[in-house]
C-alpha cells in the first residue's frame, strides 16, 4: 500500500516497523494506516493517542469498533492478493475493488489508485471478507489438490492451469451456474464414481463437498 500510494504522488512516511514507539505516529500526518493482521489492529489503535488525523485499517473482517477510541475512523480493504510488495504494488494500482468504510480519506486512497470503493457496512464485513477467503485462499487450496491428484497420475500442474484460467474466464463472461460443466452439471453419477474408487481417501471429504456444491448450483440453471 505504501509504495502504490508513493506511486500515485502521495507523501507516504513508514511504514514503521515492529517495536516502534507509536506515540507520535498519528501527529503531522492526515492519515495513520494500520497494516497488521486483523488479530492485533484493536491493540495498536489502542496505543496510538487520538489526534486530528483519520486512522484506518487494511482488514476485511473488522468494523470501525476496532479502531476506538479514534474519533477519525476508515477501513479500506483492497480486493487483490497480494504476494509481495512489487507485485501488491502493481495490483493495487489496476483497477481494483476495495471494501470502504468511515472518513472519506477511504475513499481517497481508492481514487488515488485508480480503483472502484464499495461501501461496506460494518454487519456485513465478515461476509463479505469470507467471501474473499472462499475467492482467493479457498481457491489456492483446491489447486493443491489439484497438484496432488495431478500427480498421483504422473501430471504437472501446469496441465491443468490453462483449464482452471478457461472456467474462471467462463464464469467471469456467463455467471457461475452457465459456466458450469462436467459429471455433477449433467448427472453423470457413473463418473463420478469412477472418480470416487480411484481417488486417495485423504481426497474424499473436498471431493465429495464440492460434487455436493455443483449439484447444488446446477439446480439453479434455468431449464432452457
Amino acid at each position: 500500500m505504501a509504495l502504490a500510494l508513493r506511486r500515485a504522488g502521495w507523501s507516504v512516511d513508514g511504514p514503521l516497523g515492529r517495536g516502534v514507539r507509536l506515540a507520535g505516529a498519528a501527529d503531522g500526518v492526515d492519515l495513520l494506516v494500520l497494516a497488521t493482521p486483523d488479530s492485533t489492529v484493536a491493540a495498536l489503535a489502542a496505543r496510538v493517542p487520538p489526534g486530528p488525523a483519520a486512522v484506518a485499517h487494511l482488514a476485511g473482517s473488522l468494523g470501525l469498533d476496532a479502531l476506538e477510541p479514534h474519533g477519525r475512523r476508515a477501513a479500506v480493504h483492497p480486493l487483490v492478493s497480494l504476494p509481495s510488495a512489487e507485485v501488491g504494488a502493481d495490483r493495487l494500482a489496476g483497477g481494483a475493488w476495495f471494501a470502504v468504510a468511515g472518513d472519506p480519506l477511504a475513499r481517497a486512497v481508492v481514487e488515488a489508485l485508480g480503483g472502484r470503493a464499495v461501501e461496506i457496512a460494518d454487519g456485513d464485513r465478515a461476509r463479505y471478507h469470507a467471501a474473499a477467503c472462499i475467492a482467493a485462499n479457498h481457491l489456492v487450496a483446491l489447486m493443491g489438490q489439484v497438484e496432488r491428484v495431478a500427480a498421483a497420475a504422473g501430471l504437472p500442474l501446469e496441465a491443468y492451469l490453462a483449464l482452471a484460467r478457461g472456467a474462471l474466464a467462463n464464469v467471469a463472461a456467463l455467471g457461475p451456474a452457465a459456466a458450469l460443466t462436467g459429471p455433477a452439471a449433467r448427472g453423470d453419477d457413473a463418473t463420478i464414481a469412477r472418480h470416487r474408487g480411484a481417488l486417495d481417501p485423504s481426497e474424499l471429504p473436498a471431493y465429495d463437498v464440492l460434487v455436493a456444491e455443483c449439484r447444488r448450483l446446477a439446480r439453479t440453471r434455468s431449464p432452457g
